[in-house]
């Protein structure tokens, strides 16, 4: 499935209906009073969360959306029928906003609902207006015209307790195919990742909720590369998952260039709790494993040393997840 975690929608909720002039015609009431009844009212459109989507994509095909407007009043009272309100499904995790960018509602939990336009009143039929002095109204009232937005920019931010970052290659996907269920596209070549993929851990009853990150390069926090179009999926997680390629020819430098990225496209992102994942040890000395443990414990960092494509370690990062990571414990 494509994943889509931007979309921009025209919104319109329905108008209501027009009151009703009409006055009663029953045999032996040779003067009967006004019976215009009133219209219903327009129907809105409302954002609501829904935890089994994970993109924007159907709001991909279909931009435009209208409620139903309210149905026209009657006569012998009878009110219009309201307008269907008009729901726009969304993923957990998706802000919406107004064309200015102002943030109006951050969806995060399923069935949480926003009114994005709300539907116009129905307007008052010629029985609302009768008076001692004024028995025979023939006033009414068009209905109120529903709200409507030209422009409304939904944005998804993946709801992930871990989120996986590193360079292009470093074999983040690989890692989340062997910590979960997932089955991303892996390959031995740069941004093989083109899409955010999620996978959850199930480790001693804890079920966490991890999300691998299109690859960072130098830059990224500028909208080089994936840039800015994937980093914004890191903003809600707990914890990250710093993958590095322990076989790269400059691993501090592959540090360095995360932990500036982070910090440039976010403060307080660089800062967040982690553990470094030094990667693909069956392809480095002893020695050189040892030698960029030690630099990394210098640096006060938490670190383990596995082989994803191998399995090397992965039991013993499970085991620290489940423990540092939080969770829901089921059951």
């Amino acid at each position: 499935m494509k994943f889509v975690d931007e979309a921009s929608l025209y919104v319109k909720a329905g108008d209501g209906g027009r009151g009703c002039v009409s006055f009663r015609r029953e045999p032996f009431v040779p003067r009967g009073g006004p019976s215009g009844g009133d219209g219903g009212k327009g129907g809105d459109v409302a954002i609501v969360g829904k935890k089994n989507l994970i993109s924007l994509l159907d709001l991909n095909y279909k931009r435009v959306y209208r409620a139903e407007s309210g149905k026209n009043g009657g006569g012998r009272n009878k009110t219009g029928r309201n307008g269907a309100d008009l729901l726009i499904y969304v993923p957990a995790g998706t802000e919406v906003r107004d064309e200015t960018g102002l943030l109006l509602a951050d969806i995060v939990e399923e069935g949480q609902t926003y009114v994005a336009a709300r539907g116009g009143r129905g307007g008052r039929g010629n029985a609302r207006f009768v008076s001692p002095v004024h028995r025979v109204p023939t006033e009414f009232e068009e209905g109120e015209k529903g709200q409507e937005r030209p422009v409304l920019k939904l944005e998804l931010k993946l709801l992930a307790g871990i989120g996986i970052i590193g360079l292009p290659n470093a074999g983040k996907s690989t890692l989340l195919s062997r910590l979960t269920s997932a089955n991303p596209e892996v390959g031995d070549y740069p941004f093989t990742t083109l899409t955010p993929s999620l996978g959850v851990l199930i480790e001693d009853d804890r079920r966490l909720v991890l999300a691998d990150i299109p690859g960072i390069i130098e830059g990224a926090s500028k909208g080089k590369g994936l840039g800015l179009t994937f980093l914004r999926h890191i903003e809600r997680t707990r914890m990250l998952l710093w993958v590095i390629d322990i076989s790269s020819p400059d691993v501090p430098r592959d540090y360095t260039t995360l932990s500036t990225e982070l910090r440039l496209y976010k403060e307080g992102l660089a800062a967040r709790d982690r553990i470094i994942v030094l990667n693909k040890i069956d392809l480095v000395s002893p020695e050189t494993l040892a030698g960029n443990e030690a630099f990394f414990r210098t640096q006060g960092e938490t670190v383990r040393s596995v082989s994803a494509a191998a399995g090397y370690g992965i039991d013993g990062l499970k085991e620290l997840l489940a423990e540092k990571g939080g969770g829901r414990v089921d059951g």
